[in-house]
């Protein structure tokens, strides 16, 4: 499988992908002056390897195109039939030629499916590191979260800044559940809840709102009961507070502030300690990420329609195992511009699209934390057409590429029109072209 740097083979028009030279016969590797003219040549380099196609000045990070097709196989093609002779004249048909030779080997027209693809780099990881920020001294608001922590706020004595001192941070690496302490402020626990709202005001009996909610849930599925769960705060929802407190070693308060704990949407895995023990509780306190390992990757704008939730991938590790991959999320295109690129700047060229990506099986990442990956998308999908293998054409003087058709063991060639170019096969039409038709392909 090779990889190049455009989307050369979505629609075929003029040339395929490639370098091909159009030579006399006599200029030909193998050829004769008696040979008529009308073969084309490869650009060859010393090893025999075609030349590399001209790298696009159009694409802002390395997005190759996995035709599966290189046209190099093409070249590889039109060197090989050089030697079985040239185009002429003299065929019965219409538009055909007769070949003045059988090929060395054939091939069938096939009728089939061809799927295109585009290979991106991607970035392997937990995901988009978010920070527990420590709450500001006397606000009751919850500005002071990122959306992948958020801590209460305010006057308890485990939160506010100026309110204490870090006595404990957990290790990078480490996973944190439901209940279990984030960091220590004077040596009491901050522990983490499940939820949405972040703690933004004192809650107590009386109190009512989703927040309520939300404690109540936590305490149910730590194992605290005899209240409702609902949004009412009750006499029964303090007592079971005040059994949780006790747990964690604090005063039993019966009532919950902002600063007694941190708010995540689900189980967190710390990235970096942005603080350290004996440090004043102030700014970030830590950053986090999700649990689970994903993909992620920033797509070419003029690849989104390619990406949907739901739209499956295979990675390609850089063991080169390959596991399977489904996007979960697909952002905002962002440019230059949105990260204090001048006014003016004209950036729209420069856009890309941030996309995520999670792998079912986490045990098929095998022990890679951290990697630089390549992702595969389908591009395009041409449903039963009839496709020979790319190294079967064979160029024309004036334009326009011919197939080699054998007939009872004489060849004719017949010209084609291109279409997709595929695993290593190019979708092909034209008069006397029919499945099971055989052509000649290069030994």
């Amino acid at each position: 499988m090779t990889s190049i740097d455009e989307t050369d083979g979505r629609q075929a028009t003029g040339d395929p992908p490639g370098s091909l030279e159009l030579r006399h016969s006599a200029e030909v590797a193998g050829g004769t002056p008696d040979e008529p003219p009308g073969v084309l040549a490869a650009h060859h380099d010393g090893a025999g390897t075609p030349d590399a196609p001209e790298e696009s000045t159009r694409r802002r990070r390395p997005v190759r195109t996995t035709l599966l097709v290189l046209i190099a196989i093409a070249v590889a093609a039109a060197a090989g039939v050089a030697a079985t002779g040239a185009l002429g004249g003299g065929g019965d048909d219409e538009g055909s030629s007769a070949a003045p030779s059988g090929p060395v080997a054939t091939a069938k027209v096939q009728r089939t499916t061809l799927t295109s693809t585009e290979t991106v780099d991607g970035n392997l990881g937990y995901g988009e590191e978010t920070a527990v920020r420590a709450p500001a001294a006397g606000d009751g608001s919850s500005g002071q979260s990122s959306p992948g922590g958020q801590p209460a706020q305010g006057d308890s004595s485990a939160g506010g800044a100026g309110a204490g001192i870090v006595t404990w941070l957990p290790d990078d690496g480490t996973v944190i559940d439901r209940g279990e302490t984030v960091y220590k402020v004077d040596q009491e626990k901050v522990p983490l809840l499940y939820g949405s709202t972040p703690l933004y005001r004192t809650l107590s009996d009386g109190s009512e709102g989703s927040d309520v909610k939300m404690l109540e849930e936590n305490l149910s599925e730590l194992g605290y009961d005899g209240f409702t769960v609902d949004d009412e705060y009750t006499s029964t929802t303090a007592a079971a507070v005040e059994e949780w407190q006790d747990d964690l070693g604090r005063d039993e308060t019966g009532t919950v502030g902002p600063g007694d704990a941190v708010v995540a949407d689900g189980a967190r895995r710390v990235a970096k300690a942005k603080l350290a023990p004996g440090d004043a509780v102030s700014g970030d306190i830590l950053t986090w990420t999700g649990t689970e390992r994903m993909i992620t990757l920033d797509l070419d704008v003029d690849y989104e329609d390619q990406v949907e939730k739901g739209t499956k991938a295979t990675v390609t590790l850089p063991d080169d195992t390959e596991v399977e991959a489904v996007v979960t999320d697909v952002g905002t295109p962002t440019t230059p511009d949105s990260d204090g690129a001048s006014a003016g700047t004209d950036t729209s060229k420069e856009a890309t699209l941030p996309v995520e990506l999670k792998v079912k099986d986490q045990k098929k990442l095998g022990r890679y934390q951290a990697a630089a990956v390549d992702v595969e998308l389908k591009d395009q999908t041409r449903e039963n057409v009839l496709a020979v293998p790319v190294n079967a054409l064979l160029a024309e003087r004036d334009g326009g590429y011919v197939v080699e058709v054998v007939t009872n063991g004489k060849s004719q060639y017949r010209p084609v029109e291109l279409g997709m170019f595929a695993g290593g096969m190019v979708e092909v039409s034209g008069a006397g072209i029919t499945e099971g038709t055989v052509v000649g392909v290069p030994k």
